[in-house]
This record gives structure tokens, sequence and C-alpha cells, in this order.
């Protein structure tokens, strides 16, 4: 994608319309409380809805909210976030009881202008996930103009993404906009060197983003659980360690790769290893070339930290996707951490972080104003990054091209 070839909110007349906006509340609650942990999702969305307000309008907010499979669950509905919206906002968010039908109509028939409702879980529809035309027609009966602030599910083609992006005008909102500006930037035209920094635990989840990135990155760093696949390529015995033997043949190809004329691959040299996949398992740094038989890796070992630290210095561009070990579990969080502060000390340097868990951990880590970035989707900036077309920005209206 050409850097926002997409119309955006600013290239459109909006003054006093009815603006359905998709955005993504999903957000997490505190255990067993309906108390939001995290309302950063619900911050970010802000400068999109006021610019709509200081241009009188009425602004529709939908969202899902986890995974209630086309039923009406009463623990995922929206109020929580209508009322912290209502918070942030300092004004108040009518709550519509349904997301669509006669007595929505008349919530939003009667805000003022400016005014915001909210709309409930639209999850709740079996039409959004199955991308209903029916459903997202009555979705667009509510409003003039779609603007979609969503970034976090626009590789889903459900109703609320891509149907209903096709019965109105539709643009992308700032935090949109700004998630596709930095990516394409960093896919297109890096600031050199560019460097690629992919975790998690498996080589699948990130085999495409791998072949693209390979193709523009002067260098890959690789950890997290999917490095043991590509060190199993290079021979070396890794325990019980999560390998994907049906992508081993493509680790080999990188390796093989970065030999020639391909980017630098940087791979791990020692491990956290543990006897057990649990918190509390019995755990040793072992070198790379030793991990004990029946062991398995859970995080990137001391020397691997201070190697991919030193070969991050000087870069121009950073992309991270990927924690680089069971961060959630104390033990095995040293690497990630050592990679999110490689990162914040970097000077001069655009450092983009994937989201996801890689975006969580930054977060936790009290680090992600040290970030040019952090992605608010996961799985979308995998999908971008992989060089697919995602379906929320495909049904968005085009840039026209200057005369």
């Amino acid at each position: 994608m050409k850097d926002m070839e997409k119309q955006t909110v600013e290239d459109i007349d909006v003054s006093g319309r009815t603006v359905l906006l998709r955005v993504d509340y999903n957000v997490p609650f505190e255990p067993n409380a309906t108390r939001i942990a995290d309302d950063s999702r619900i911050e970010a969305s802000l400068p999109t809805i006021r610019y709509l307000l200081d241009r009188g309008c009425r602004v529709v907010v939908c969202s899902h909210l986890g995974r209630p499979k086309g039923r009406v669950v009463d623990e995922m509905r929206m109020r929580p976030t209508a009322r912290r919206l209502s918070e942030s906002l300092g004004c108040p968010v009518a709550e519509a009881p349904d997301c669509i039908g006669p007595e929505v109509e008349r919530v939003v028939r009667s805000l003022p202008k400016p005014g915001v409702a909210m709309l409930e879980n639209v999850r709740f529809h079996p039409g959004e996930e199955a991308n209903s035309p029916e459903f997202a027609a009555s979705l667009a009966s509510l409003a003039d103009v779609y603007v979609n602030d969503a970034f976090g599910v626009v590789h889903r083609a459900h109703a609320s993404i891509d149907a209903v992006a096709k019965l109105l005008p539709a643009v992308a909102g700032f935090l949109m906009a700004r998630e596709l500006r930095t990516l394409s930037q960093a896919l297109q035209s890096p600031r050199r060197p560019f460097a690629t920094v992919l975790g998690g635990a498996k080589v699948s989840d990130k085999i495409r983003a791998l072949a693209n990135l390979s193709e523009r990155a002067d260098m890959l760093i690789v950890g997290g659980g999917m490095s043991a696949t590509f060190l199993k390529a290079s021979g070396l015995d890794v325990g019980r360690s999560l390998v994907e033997d049906d992508h081993l043949e493509t680790a080999s190809a990188l390796i093989e790769r970065s030999r020639g004329r391909g980017p630098r691959l940087l791979l791990p040299v020692d491990f956290v290893a543990a006897d057990s996949f649990e918190e509390g398992a019995r755990r040793q740094t072992v070198d790379a070339r030793d991990i004990p038989r029946g062991w398995m890796t859970m995080d990137i070992g001391p020397r691997t930290r201070a190697l991919f630290a030193e070969a991050l210095r000087g870069s121009g561009t950073v992309l991270w996707n990927g924690t680089m070990g069971v961060f959630e579990w104390a033990p095995f969080s040293a690497g990630t951490k050592a990679t999110a502060n490689a990162l914040a000390d970097l000077e001069g340097a655009v450092t983009i972080v994937g989201g996801g868990s890689t975006a969580e951990a930054v977060s936790a880590l009290g680090l992600s104003d040290k970030m040019t970035h952090v992605s608010t989707g996961g799985g979308a900036s995998l999908e971008f990054l992989e060089g697919r077309a995602l379906p929320g920005v495909a049904a968005l209206m085009d840039r026209r091209p200057l005369p």
C-alpha cells in the first residue's frame, strides 16, 4: 500500500452529518469485574470523536466486545465502555439497547448535534461475523457517513468492517490513518538500516511476514519459541521445544539466504530453559547448542539479550512483533524486557511495536511513550506486514490523484 492512499475523515465534509464510527473497544476487564483494566483503546479513539463533535456531528459508535458468537451475553455488553467514553469525553453518551432496529433508530434520531451514542455489541448478531449484507444495511441506515477507526479488526471481513463500508461514504479515522501511514512507510521507505525483530511461539503465525520482510529488511532477528524451528533447521537439538517440522525447509532457506545477499539473520545463542511448561518449573540458562534432553526453551538468555541489543544499535527503523519468551510468567520475562528497553534506548530511530502481546508487554513495562508507534492491532498489523489486502482497508474510499 502506498502511503495513505485511502481517504480520511479530513478529506470529506462531515459537518452536521450523522456518522457511524467503527471503533475497537474490545478492552480487557479486571478479573471477575466490570471495571476496565486498560482503556487505551478508548483513549486512542478520542481524537476522531472530538473532531466529529467539533463539526456538529451525531456520532454513532459501534464495536464488538469478546466473542459472544451471535448471541446476547450480558457480560459482554458495551455499557462499561460507554460509561468510560462518557467520562473521557466529558459529555453524555446515550446507550442504545441494540445495534439495529426501531429502538436504536429512535435513540440516534433523538441525539443532539453534536452528540454521541453507543450501539450494543455488534457480535450479538450472527450477521456481523457472517458479513451479512442485510445486517450491514441496517447499520448503514443509521448514518450518512461511515468512519473506520478500528485498525485492530480491519483484517476481518465482518459486516461492520467490510459490508457497511460499501453502502456509505467510507473513510479512515485518525487512528486508522496513523496505523496505515506508519506501517506503510516502514515497509516501503524505511529509514535504514531497517531491522525487524520477530518472536512469539510459532513460525507458522509469522511465516508470510518473514517472507515479505526478508525482501525489505537489512536484518532479521528471530527470538521467542519460533526460534527453535530455526535452530533445528541449523542442525541443533532443541529438546522438547516447540518445533514446526513442516516449516523447517522455509527456515533453512532463510538461513541460507542470509549467508548470501539476504538480510543478516540473528538467532539466539543461549536460552532460559525449563523442564516443563509451567511458571514454577525448574529452569537453567543454557547454550543454544546444549539444551538438555526433555527440556524446552522459555526465554532468550543473557548473552542473546546483549547480542540483540548491540545489533540494534545504529538502526534507522526497528519493527518488533512477538515476545522473546513467555513474558506473562516472571521467570521468563527478561528477554522481552531487554528487547523493549533496547528499542526505548535507541536515539533517532523509528521504533514500531506490533500489537497484541507485544504491545501489552511494552505497556506493562511503561515504555509505550518511548516508542515511535505502538500498533493497536496484533493480527491486523501482522497481516499488513505480510503484504495482504485487509478487507476493512480495501473497503475505504481511495484518495483521488491530484490533476
